[in-house]
C-alpha cells in the first residue's frame, strides 16, 4: 500500500526541516512525499532540495491559498491513501505511517481512518490532545470535526466526491469532511492512532472573529450540501465544548 503525504508551504524556513526529518524517519517506505510550495520567498526551497533524495515531486509557484495548494498535492498523489502533514507539524513517532497502512490493511473496504493529534506550543510543550474517539458524522451538524490531519482518506475519493472549495476562507477542510462523510456517506473507523504533534495557533484556531467566521463557514459546508442543523446550535458550539469537558471529569 503507497501512502501519498502532502506538505504544503510558504515561507516556512523556520518549521519545514523538522516536518522533513519527521517523514524521513518514518519506519514504513511505500510513502510518496510531495511538497507544494507557494513560491516562498525564504530559504524554504533551499531546505526542499537538502531533502530532494527523500521527496517524491514538488512544485515551487504562486497559488490561491492553502486549500489550492492541497488541491495541487492531491492531483499529483498517486497513492493509495492521502495524508496531510503542514509544514509546521510533525508525525508523533517513527511508526506513524506503519500503523496507519496496517490498520488500512485490515479494513480494506474502508474509505477513510480517523485518528487523534496532539498540539503545542512555540516551547515545544504538548498543551493539548485531540482525540476522535467520541467523533461521529453527525456531530459535524453542531460544528465538530476530526483534526483533518489525523483522517486518511483512500485517493480514489477526491475523484468521486472532488476537491477541496476554494471559496471557504478557512472552512474548506470542514465542507470536505462534510460533504465525504455526511452527503456522500463514506466508510471510515476510528484507528486509535495519534498521528500528529500540530503547533497550535493556526488560521482557524485564534480569536473572536476567526471563530466568528469560521462559524459562517460551518452554516455554508452545510447548507451547501443540504444537511439539516440548527443556526443557533452552531453558533454556541464553544458552549458544547465546555459542557463536553466538564461531563469527563
Amino acid at each position: 500500500m503507497k501512502i501519498s503525504i502532502i506538505t504544503v508551504c510558504y515561507n516556512s524556513e523556520k518549521t519545514i526541516e523538522k516536518t522533513f526529518k519527521s517523514v524521513q524517519a518514518q519506519t514504513y517506505k511505500n510513502i510518496e512525499y510531495i511538497v507544494v510550495d507557494g513560491g516562498s520567498k525564504d530559504s524554504t526551497i533551499d531546505l526542499v532540495k537538502k531533502y530532494k533524495s527523500m521527496i517524491s515531486q514538488w512544485v515551487s509557484e504562486p497559488d490561491k491559498g492553502l486549500y489550492d495548494a492541497m488541491n495541487k498535492g492531491i492531483e499529483m498523489a498517486t497513492g493509495d491513501i492521502v495524508g496531510i502533514l503542514n509544514s509546521d507539524d510533525i508525525f508523533t513517532d517513527e511508526k506513524v505511517l506503519e500503523n496507519v497502512a496496517n490498520f488500512h490493511l485490515k479494513n480494506k473496504n474502508m474509505d477513510a481512518s480517523v485518528g487523534n493529534i496532539l498540539q503545542f506550543n512555540e516551547e515545544e510543550k504538548t498543551v493539548r490532545k485531540y482525540s476522535a474517539k467520541n467523533w461521529n458524522p453527525e456531530k459535524l451538524k453542531i460544528g465538530f470535526m476530526p483534526a483533518h490531519p489525523a483522517i486518511f482518506f483512500k485517493r480514489d475519493l477526491f475523484k468521486k466526491y472532488g476537491l477541496y472549495h476554494l471559496d471557504f476562507t478557512i472552512g474548506a477542510d470542514y465542507e470536505l469532511i462534510t460533504r465525504f462523510f455526511l452527503q456522500h456517506k463514506i466508510t471510515w473507523k476510528f484507528s486509535e492512532i495519534t498521528t500528529t504533534s500540530m503547533l497550535i495557533g493556526g488560521v482557524s484556531s485564534s480569536g473572536f472573529s476567526s471563530y466568528q467566521l469560521i462559524s459562517k463557514e460551518i452554516k455554508k459546508a452545510l447548507t451547501r450540501n443540504n444537511i439539516k442543523f440548527s443556526y443557533l446550535k452552531v453558533q454556541l458550539r464553544g458552549f458544547w465544548k465546555i459542557i463536553g469537558f466538564l461531563n469527563k471529569k
